[in-house]
């Protein structure tokens, strides 16, 4: 198949890449000009067609998607607390240019596979704090990066329910792995592996008992393959996760013991939801199977990290 990935230089869209040229794809990436996208590219760069650009720019998305049979939407802007310095860019971003994604879509008749997140749900799950999460929990987003990513997951499903369009939306709980940005506005575990191969302490907000389902990248990749073979998902989302919870402070624990560092404790985020165990019925049912453990993917983690010191 000619598939297009926006964001195919980032952190998921360079693995997914990856996995659709070596499955035999012909694949295209549409990504902003970084260094960054041109490292996660380097292995690849010669057997893609790589277009540098924005999901912004109307005419750009029109051309990249034109003749693609599928276009899998991964390009966004994604942190949380950078989202609550700077909200426009990112509703410029998720919500418009996932808009100029849809329509070209819709124009070209291509298949469109969405990367949401889990952050769209906040804490609309009610109940007890183990109630698990599925795709028809509530979305109440805790932030503007959640509500844009939100407003991104639901235009989607507009554009299946009145224009008939094939859309299937992924919803990734935590994702994690090789290629993850560490630094500034990074995630929670390349992070700490950060800290700790500098020798620095690592610090737990509040009481670190805060749990998540981590998902490593292999698995992730596994899903929105699956989502690709399946044809039972158009107008539907699908939640892709580990089905097991691990809380802030074990990871903190175990980076730290791995690495000889110290934990410090820090204040609590405000707003953060203590408990988000994802509901992957739905996934499972498709033959989804999680294959790479909490402790096995940040033992991935930390060696990759290494390796990029040396």
């Amino acid at each position: 198949m000619k598939i297009l990935i926006t964001g195919g230089g980032g952190f998921q869209g360079s693995h997914l890449a990856e996995s659709l040229i070596n499955a035999g794809h012909d694949v295209s990436v549409l990504n902003t000009h970084s260094e960054s996208a041109l490292k996660n590219l380097a292995n690849i760069k010669d057997k893609i067609n790589l277009i540098w650009g924005s999901i912004t720019d109307t005419e750009i998305v029109e051309k990249c998607v034109r003749g693609k049979d599928v276009v899998f939407h991964l390009a966004a802007h994604i942190n949380v607390d950078e989202s609550l310095k700077d909200p426009l860019v990112f509703l410029q971003a998720n919500v418009i240019g996932t808009h100029n994604v849809l329509e070209a879509c819709r124009k070209n008749g291509s298949r469109l596979i969405l990367a949401s997140t889990c952050e769209v749900y906040g804490d609309g799950h009610v109940g007890n704090a183990d109630d698990l999460v599925s795709e028809s929990s509530e979305m109440r987003p805790n932030s503007p990066y959640a509500a844009s990513k939100a407003g991104a997951d639901r235009l989607a499903h507009s554009y299946h329910k009145s224009f008939d369009l094939d859309v299937t939306i992924v919803r990734p709980f935590n994702v994690y792995g090789e290629r993850q940005k560490s630094g500034l506005y990074g995630a929670l575990i390349p992070i700490l592996v950060g800290r700790a191969l500098r020798g620095e302490k690592l610090t737990v907000f509040g009481t670190g008992e805060a749990t998540r389902d981590f998902s490593h990248i292999a698995d992730i990749i596994h899903g929105y393959n699956m989502v690709l073979e399946s044809s039972e998902l158009a107008g539907k989302a699908i939640n892709i996760a580990s089905g097991v919870n691990t809380s802030v402070k074990d990871i903190a624990e175990y980076i730290a013991k791995k690495m000889n560092v110290e934990i410090v404790n820090g204040p609590a985020r405000p707003g953060e939801v203590m408990s988000f165990p994802a509901d992957i019925s739905l996934a499972q049912s498709l033959g989804y199977t999680s294959q790479v453990s909490i402790w096995d993917g940040i033992d991935r983690y930390i060696a990759w990290a290494k390796e990029q010191k040396s």
